[in-house]
């Protein structure tokens, strides 16, 4: 039997950890901020490793990659010389941004089953479509057309253990008639194979609103990029938390868009530089939104 003194020790214990559970329940639920690595694209050519160690050193956990090709690998690096290159400074690779050109235009599947094992070895879980060249985007048919690759594209990944995603700009909210390319996309990809990296500058530049996005298509958005809008002329980024979008309601609803993951990138307009640039936003973020 417990003594009365334990009792109310055990008892001060317990409600000293019910009111602390809500704090380390918010500390789970941050999500780690990541970077889109072309936002330093003058810099990663010249000095690899350094940019990389500067990444880290911004306060970034996570990053998205780019520019790897069959022939010149990441930069020159092998990706399992990438990985651990990323491991080394405490960074993940969780998606990477790979050009399928040859598979939306002829179904060659080279290039794909390249970025599939890339990302393999970097132990990523997304293999995102970063574009879609002009000439196979000319109307509502072509982006269908689009939609039955891209659902092959999901359905390769998903048997190699990897999630399809599709990154926006703002072309694809032209009018296709009576809908958009972006909405002729997501109705006819099926859910189960592709999810959506919803670029939120471009969305809000092209007129959307994100949250309604969210709303009419929750879940489906489940990585973002975050880079804002500079105030006086719409076309150039801004430092996150510098510009015109606001983005504590976008961040408030990210459960209803099934965000895992997100990425700053900063395309234009750099101040000072580009890695003070993203390193600015990146410590806007984690005081002012992940708080």
């Amino acid at each position: 039997m417990l003594s009365r003194k334990s009792f109310i020790i055990n008892s001060c214990l317990a409600v000293a950890t019910l009111l602390l559970a809500p704090s380390f329940a918010c500390v789970a639920q941050k999500k780690a901020v990541g970077i889109q690595l072309y936002s330093l694209r003058a810099d990663l050519p010249k000095d690899l490793k350094g940019t990389i160690e500067k990444v880290a050193k911004a306060g970034f956990t996570e990053v998205e990659t780019y520019g790897f090709s069959i022939k010149g690998q990441f930069w020159g690096l092998t990706p399992v010389e990438f990985k651990k290159l990323l491991s080394a400074n405490g960074l993940k690779a969780v998606s990477g941004h790979y050009g399928l050109g040859t598979f939306l235009t002829d179904g060659n599947t080279d290039e794909l089953k390249a970025a599939i094992a890339a990302a393999k070895v970097l132990g990523s879980e997304y293999v995102t479509i970063p574009y879609l060249d002009a000439s196979i985007r000319k109307n509502a048919e072509d982006y269908k057309k689009l939609a039955a690759k891209i659902n092959i594209a999901g359905k390769m990944c998903k048997d190699a253990g990897l999630r399809l995603a599709y990154h926006n700009h703002d072309f694809e909210f032209q009018k296709q008639g009576e809908t958009t390319g972006y909405q002729i996309l997501l109705n006819e990809t099926d859910k189960k194979l592709v999810d959506f990296e919803l670029d939120l500058y471009w969305a809000v530049r092209s007129g959307n609103d994100p949250i309604k996005l969210f709303t009419a298509n929750p879940g489906r958005f489940t990585m973002w990029h975050v880079k804002d809008m500079d105030k006086t002329n719409p076309a150039l980024n801004a430092e996150v938390g510098t510009g015109s979008i606001d983005w504590k309601p976008i961040f408030a609803d990210a459960k209803l868009s099934g965000m895992k993951h997100f990425f700053v990138e900063h395309e234009t307009n750099y101040k000072p530089n580009p890695i003070e640039s993203v390193a600015a936003s990146c410590a806007y973020i984690k005081k002012n939104i992940l708080k």
